[in-house]
């Protein structure tokens, strides 16, 4: 519960008043910090030597509710992604990367509740799950687990996931990053939503923005630069399979 507290702590800063007061029917954030938790643990990846957990979490809203989260939603997502690698690292599961959320508004959801899919991205290639029983596929998604202030938690699937089945993803370094919300940071530091271990890649290199339902790249004063297809740029739309290089690394730009 001590972690819960801090979490509560800080994003209370970001809020006017105690979250008892400002979410009185709505979402909590630290009731979606606890129950993240809850899918995490439940859709573990048993490997030889390791329990691997879910690394990209979907939070489906009501309209009334992502409203409320609108002028903060970045924050809110980074306090949670630092929530669950604490959570991680405390219960001893594995990550394959830092967790990273996206929000999203579900209509079929009213005020209070809220919907949850976990994902394991890219799990290690030498390392095969214990049977074919042990977890989900990692790579897909699974079934979407509602959870309601007045009744029990349950399954829907469906919906809003199904239209949200384009997703823009960064592959390189042996992971695939989803580019969750609408707008990524890349660089080395770990405040990055894409970290690359590069020591040619600034800590703040470049940013990638949603514009019109396609994604912009474009540099951030960095020092060595960005290129796209081999091609220097300030800034480029991107396209499927896209080669995108910071310092000497090579990202490719993919819709699933």
């Amino acid at each position: 519960m001590s972690m819960l507290r801090n979490l509560e702590a800080k994003l209370g800063g970001l809020v006017e008043g105690a979250f008892g007061r400002a979410f009185k029917s709505s979402v909590q954030p630290v009731e979606l910090a606890h129950k993240l938790a809850k899918e995490m643990e439940e859709n573990q990846v048993v490997s030889v030597s390791r329990v691997y957990v879910p690394n990209h979490y979907r939070v489906f809203l009501s309209p009334q509710d992502r409203e409320q989260f609108a002028s903060y939603e970045p924050a809110l997502r980074k306090e949670l992604s630092d929530y669950l690698l604490e959570h991680a690292r405390q219960e001893g599961l594995a990550l394959t990367s830092r967790p990273q959320l996206e929000l999203m508004t579900d209509d079929r959801l009213g005020i209070g509740e809220f919907g949850i899919q976990a994902q394991l991205l890219s799990p290690p290639e030498e390392e095969e799950p214990a049977g074919p029983a042990a977890a989900p596929s990692a790579g897909d998604f699974g079934h979407t687990m509602v959870y309601s202030p007045d009744r029990a938690a349950r399954v829907l699937d469906g919906g809003e996931a199904a239209r949200h089945a384009d997703r823009a993803l960064l592959v390189g370094q042996g992971r695939r990053s989803v580019l969750s919300g609408d707008h990524i940071l890349i660089g080395r530091s770990r405040e990055c939503e894409v970290v690359l271990e590069d020591p040619n890649v600034s800590r703040r290199h470049a940013e990638m923005r949603r514009d019109n339902g396609r994604w912009v790249i474009a540099d951030l004063g960095s020092t060595n630069g960005i290129k796209v297809n081999g091609r220097r740029v300030d800034r480029a739309a991107l396209e499927p399979g896209d080669r995108i290089t910071l310092g000497v690394t090579d990202l490719t730009f993919e819709l699933d």
